[in-house]
């Protein structure tokens, strides 16, 4: 074991590493500014065209701050802004593991540190994303996949010059960095994509395209749904919809969701890579800690008075070691089931709350305020993550321990022919569980027969003589139980503390629902009404659920989007009827006089629209 851990480590000795990540992140921050400042410049302001007012810099409307993704309510694009957070995915585990600080300052300022850090890791990737986002297609495209070709070779580059390591052996950069050349491949189709869309239109080959509209397909889809009677359903559903998801054509995720869940699933993969990688460190140093206990036992030719001692810790090392490996792969699958949960449990909550139900909420907190909702959805995407990270080494401790338990009560005593002794023992535990539920089942009994006919015989004292008999006898039953009631609480107890405790840690990666119990979800959620909100501001776990549901609730029901695209397209074909009414005036093609009364006259139209919308 040990030659070959030794053999390992030797793998990367004359590595050479001429071009680190590390390094050109720092260096990256020039052409990310550089390559995001020309869409920031080729921005087009249509407020300021709209209103035709003056602009304040000599710039005029042709600069403004690039929105790298709208996280209240965009559709368009969802896997390539995944991809582009995917990309992120080794940065994002370093800032986690708090490993990267570019910076060398006291231990109480590395807050500041890691404030400053993910702001250059998010400076260095925004022309990712601001290339996605931009209006200009063919010069985003062209920026876009020169950057990300940028960022391919580099990590191509140091994944050849250091392909090996000393934890996982032969290609264990390949093994951190996949993912990476995965999401970064599909980022360079995806600018090439654009690139070959926006070329023909630039050249005059193919008409522009028309304006966006503010109502996406699938909401105005909705919205028809809403109004058309219900139809009944051709045929039952099938096993994979009743149990697993249905596909709803109507609902679709916005790019924040898709992204949490790709850097959500990325980073789970790098933290158990990195999770096997500190168990190969702490294996070998185990094993060194087993050899010395070996000579010792060797030496004393297994006759120590330590000799049995020694054998149980062994014995426990290797079960210890077998049940973890082992455990990797379901906690890993349970983490990863809670990711698709969360998104079948957005889809649900979201479609309860364009209905008006609120009732899955805690009563006190179905109106939060707005404060404690914005920053519900600023914290949300970055605390799944984490919550997911810290419930999947959680989940992994937990099922351990339930690994170990199992060995050591099921598995060794047959390995040790003591199988007879055990299934003796596991049937005097059940015998008493048994007898414990019945008792309790026949306190039940009696509260049901008994008790009811004690309430008669109290009220009919003279007529029925034997109803008295009953309720003497009722009062004889509680009396004593109530002494070894006593004794039954103490297990109930700590049958509820251990269960309290089993299910908090198996649910503790999930904050789409609370784990404390009605009455303090406050402890969980800390969502603010209007009366409290500047006293309580933060929104920890399943308040960061709540108040990112209500701000998409806000911002992207369809009825709401569909009433404002209605209100919006009346208001621009009544503006353009005007114009053209008022344009026949004009007989004289080229005349200045008639011109600028052309122009008054659509003013003067503008004007009294936007009073009659006043108005109304």
């Amino acid at each position: 074991m040990l030659t070959g851990s030794t053999r390992t480590r030797q793998l990367n000795v004359t590595c050479d590493n001429s071009l680190d990540r590390e390094n050109f992140l720092h260096y990256s921050l020039i052409p990310s500014i550089s390559s995001s400042f020309w869409p920031c410049l080729s921005f087009k302001d249509e407020s300021i065209v709209d209103k035709g007012t003056t602009p304040p810099t000599s710039l005029g409307n042709h600069f403004g701050i690039i929105v790298p993704l709208d996280f209240l309510g965009t559709f368009s694009n969802r896997w390539s802004y995944g991809a582009a957070f995917g990309a992120t995915a080794n940065k994002v585990m370093f800032l986690f593991s708090e490993g990267y600080q570019p910076l060398k300052v006291p231990q109480w300022a590395q807050a500041f540190v890691l404030l400053i850090g993910g702001m250059e890791v998010g400076l260095s990737y925004f022309p990712f994303f601001a290339c996605l986002s931009s209006e200009f297609p063919l010069v985003s495209s062209i920026l876009g996949f020169a950057y990300s070709l940028t960022w391919f070779v580099v990590t191509v580059l140091q994944i050849s010059q250091c392909p090996h390591g000393q934890f996982l052996g032969r290609f264990e950069t390949l093994i951190f960095y996949w993912p990476s050349l995965l999401c970064l491949s599909f980022l360079l189709g995806r600018f090439l994509h654009m690139f070959l869309k926006a070329l023909p239109i630039y050249l005059g080959l193919e008409p522009q395209t028309e304006e966006k509209s503010m109502l996406e397909a699938h909401q105005a889809e909705h919205v028809k749904q809403l109004l058309r009677k219900p139809r009944p359903q051709e045929g039952g559903k099938s096993w994979f919809q009743t149990r697993v998801y249905e596909w709803d054509p109507c609902f679709q995720f916005p790019s924040r969701m898709i992204g949490t869940l790709v850097l959500a699933s990325i980073c789970l993969y790098l933290f158990i890579v990195i999770e096997i990688c500190v168990f190969i460190l702490v294996r070998d140093k185990v094993d060194m800690f087993e050899d010395k206990l070996e000579s010792y036992l060797t030496h004393m030719n297994e006759t120590g008075a330590l000799t049995p001692v020694i054998l149980q810790v062994k014995e426990l090392i290797s079960i210890t070691k077998g049940v973890w490996v082992v455990t990797i792969l379901p906690a890993a699958l349970t983490c990863v089931t809670y990711l698709f949960h969360i998104l079948a449990c957005y889809r649900k909550h979201m479609k309860r709350l364009w209905a008006g139900e609120k009732h899955f909420l805690p009563q006190k907190f179905h109106s939060p305020s707005s404060a404690a909702s914005v920053v519900a959805i600023a914290r949300y995407s970055g605390w799944q993550i984490a919550y997911i990270l810290w419930g999947y080494l959680i989940i992994h401790v937990v099922q351990s321990l339930c690994g170990v338990t199992l060995m050591y009560s099921l598995v060794l005593p047959i390995i040790h022919h003591q199988g007879l002794e055990m299934l003796q023992g596991f049937g005097l535990g059940v015998l008493t569980i048994s007898i414990v539920v019945g008792l309790i089942i026949l306190q039940v009994w009696d509260c049901c027969h008994v008790l009811p006919a004690a309430q008669a015989g109290h009220r009919r004292q003279a007529e029925a003589p034997g109803s008295q008999q009953q309720g003497r006898a009722f009062h004889n039953f509680n009396y004593f139980l109530f002494f070894y009631n006593v004794l039954l609480g103490l297990g109930a107890c700590l049958s509820r503390l251990f269960i309290s405790c089993l299910l908090g840690t198996w649910l503790i990666a999930r904050i789409d629902r609370t784990i404390m119990q009605s009455g303090y979800e406050s402890a969980d959620m800390a969502l603010s009404s209007p009366s409290s909100a500047q006293r309580r501001t933060f929104s920890p776990s399943f308040g960061a659920w709540v108040g990112m549901l209500f701000v998409d609730h806000y911002h992207t029901n369809p009825v709401l989007v569909s009433f404002c695209h209605i209100l919006i397209t009346s208001h621009k074909d009544g503006k353009l009827k005007k114009t053209v009414k008022y344009l026949y005036l004009n007989q004289t093609a080229g005349s200045p006089i008639l011109s600028q009364s052309q122009n008054e006259v659509v003013s003067a139209a503008d004007a009294d629209q936007q009073s009659q919308a006043r108005h109304a």
